[in-house]
């Protein structure tokens, strides 16, 4: 039982994680990008969503993440997005840059919110959005089939997420506005138990083996009996950053 190495679980990720389609619509219709504004994902791993939104938006994207395996992924999909290794804390960009910056349940990885928050604040736009997709309490405690048949991995995870009120905390002191949560669901049918066999979700990590093994026994043996109605579900917290006075 021991913390992910990313770079070697990235194939696994890149075969199993899919975009969130909910979390994709905020993510445009929220933020108001579209043709040509410049998008910055922290955290993309294998670049799901900056791609997605690439596509959708036409936006021109950046992303970052500390994972080399992760990004070899992510550069493999697509050339038209620029991939760089990088840390939240230290965006390696110029003052006033982006329309929107954004991570996808990544916040429980950064050491030090404050200057991540701080450090999007600066590269933002004046009237430029962040968006920090995460999970609440509620959501970790309510997960399906994670909580569920891996009950253990729920402690650990409410150790390792931040609380939302402690984020929207740190965002305010930073100066961002009108910060709001909204969430997201998406039902879908669960049909196969690979990408839990595969440990293709980060909590399973966390947990001893003897708990992982009982867990997809359990799961795979329910699966047998037809499609598991699961729902995916996030908090998207979100802030403006401020106007400059006139």
């Amino acid at each position: 039982m021991s913390a992910p190495d990313y770079d070697k679980i990235a194939s696994e990720y890149a075969r199993h994680r899919q975009v969130h389609p909910e979390v994709l619509r905020s993510l445009g219709a929220t933020s108001g990008v579209g043709c040509g504004s410049k998008v910055l994902e922290v955290g993309c791993g294998t670049g799901n969503y900056v791609l997605a939104l690439r596509r959708a938006a036409g936006v021109d994207g950046w992303a970052i993440d500390p994972s080399e395996g992760m990004l070899a992924r992510a550069r493999e999909r697509s050339g038209e997005i620029h991939f760089r290794v990088g840390r939240a804390e230290a965006l390696e960009f110029p003052p006033n840059y982006f329309d929107l910056v954004f991570s996808v349940d990544v916040i429980h990885h950064v050491e030090d919110h404050l200057a991540y928050f701080q450090e999007a604040y600066r590269v933002l736009a004046v009237g430029g959005k962040l968006c920090t997709v995460t999970d609440s309490e509620w959501i970790i405690r309510q997960r399906q089939p994670l909580a569920v048949y891996f009950p253990e991995t729920v402690r650990p995870e409410l150790d390792r997420y931040p609380y939302i009120s402690e984020l929207r905390q740190v965002m305010e002191l930073v100066g961002f506005i009108g910060v709001v949560e909204e969430r997201v669901e998406f039902p879908y049918q669960l049909t196969d138990a690979q990408a839990y066999r595969d440990k293709a979700f980060s909590a399973l990590h966390l947990i001893p083996e003897d708990a992982f093994w009982r867990g997809l026994e359990r799961l795979e043996s329910d699966l047998c009996a037809g499609p598991m109605p699961c729902v995916s579900r996030y908090v998207l917290l979100w802030g403006t950053k401020q106007l400059l006075a006139s």
